[in-house]
């Protein structure tokens, strides 16, 4: 006999309204209420696979005044399901603040398997390494993207980021490192589903037109090796004499690189 929690955390379709698992389909019709961030987008998926449980709206505007409401509920011995409004729950969506008093209160706990974007995505893109740095959604400044990117260059940097802005954020990213390789997904498993791999000038020129839909990105991580190369000739043209900017601009005709990642291996 499967245990029964209190509190189930349930993925839902990232797209294509299929994409979800019985089990999903069985919690969510037997809990007493869903907490959900739209109550109107959560009731189509509800609506399609004729589930007629109570919504109650969970969103991060809201989270702090409901977690009391739902801890009542469970206490008093309701059964509560947490979904978003598309994929897995906490991925950046609400729900971290809602879990911690579960967890001080001592409240069972299971969560579900299901759609993610990002394992959906990288499942989709090749590399070198399993490892990889999820920051969630880019920031909106270019001085927050330029941070963000110099701090995990060197590791597969996966983000989310607006169709709006995914151009503005690659170049961001394309002046400090012009030459690395990108993948993009746009519209994962929905009608117009696709992932751009290439050079991220090949890239950035492929979305320069109107773009739409979800989309999650990867930088691939810039090499080892060739960093250590790279760092090596710095300390040996330091030691020679030379200034930074005459190593930035050797260096950058050497290798092909941009003039402010050398800057940036510099200091």
């Amino acid at each position: 006999m499967t245990k029964k929690f209190q509190f189930y955390i349930v993925p839902t379709p990232i797209g294509n309204i299929k994409d979800i698992t019985l089990r999903a389909i069985e919690i969510l019709k037997e809990v007493d209420i869903i907490a959900c961030e739209d109550s109107r987008v959560t009731q189509k998926l509800l609506n399609h696979y004729e589930i007629k449980t109570k919504t109650l709206s969970y969103h991060k505007y809201n989270e702090r005044e409901r977690v009391d409401l739902i801890l009542s509920e469970l206490k008093n011995g309701k059964r509560v399901a947490l979904v978003s409004d598309a994929g897995t729950p906490l991925i950046c969506d609400p729900g971290s603040i809602l879990l911690e008093e579960l967890r001080k209160n001592q409240i069972t706990v299971s969560a579900l398997t299901g759609s993610c974007a990002i394992t959906t995505f990288l499942s989709q893109v090749p590399r070198k390494t399993e490892e990889y740095t999820f920051i969630g959604f880019l920031p909106k400044t270019d001085k927050q993207i330029q941070d963000i990117y110099l701090k995990h260059k060197y590791s597969n940097m996966v983000f989310y980021d607006s169709p709006n802005r995914i151009v503005k954020s690659l170049q961001i990213i394309k002046n400090i490192s012009s030459n690395i390789k990108v993948a993009v997904g746009r519209e994962l498993t929905k009608l117009f589903e696709e992932i751009v791999i290439d050079d991220i000038d090949k890239v950035i020129e492929y979305f320069s037109g109107d773009v739409k839909g979800e989309i999650v990105a990867m930088t691939f991580a810039i090499e080892s090796d060739n960093l250590q190369n790279i760092q090596d000739k710095i300390e040996i043209l330091k030691s020679k004499g030379f200034k930074s900017k005459e190593i930035a601009e050797i260096i950058s005709s050497l290798y092909n690189l941009n003039k402010n990642e050398i800057k940036n291996a510099l200091y």
